[in-house]
């Protein structure tokens, strides 16, 4: 019996570089939405962006890989990841904090 529903996993993402104050946190949730996960994304006071992400395996690859690269006016320097539990909180994805 085959499943087309695949396990849904979460990772956290850590991003660093010039990454605030560059349109990165609308620029995360528009790739976010259009995979297909759930989540939020977040400036930190470290001058880093965290983004925690729900979804499947190859859709967070994905969503890494854009993190990576980030919108044109960023300069990203390292994206650290790691795994994360699976929140129920989540049923779409957010830009968390206002500034």
């Amino acid at each position: 019996m085959r499943s087309d529903r695949r396990p849904k996993v979460a990772k956290k993402y850590r991003v660093s570089g010039r990454v605030q104050g560059v349109g990165f946190r609308y620029f995360a949730e528009r790739a976010a939405r259009q995979l297909g996960l759930s989540g939020y994304v977040r400036n930190c006071p470290d001058g880093t962006l965290e983004a925690y992400a729900i979804g499947e395996r190859t859709s967070l690859e994905q969503f890494k890989q854009i993190l990576a690269d980030g919108p044109r006016s960023a300069m990203v320097m390292a994206v650290e990841e790691t795994d994360e539990p699976v929140s129920s909180r989540y049923s779409g994805f957010v830009i968390e904090g206002g500034w």
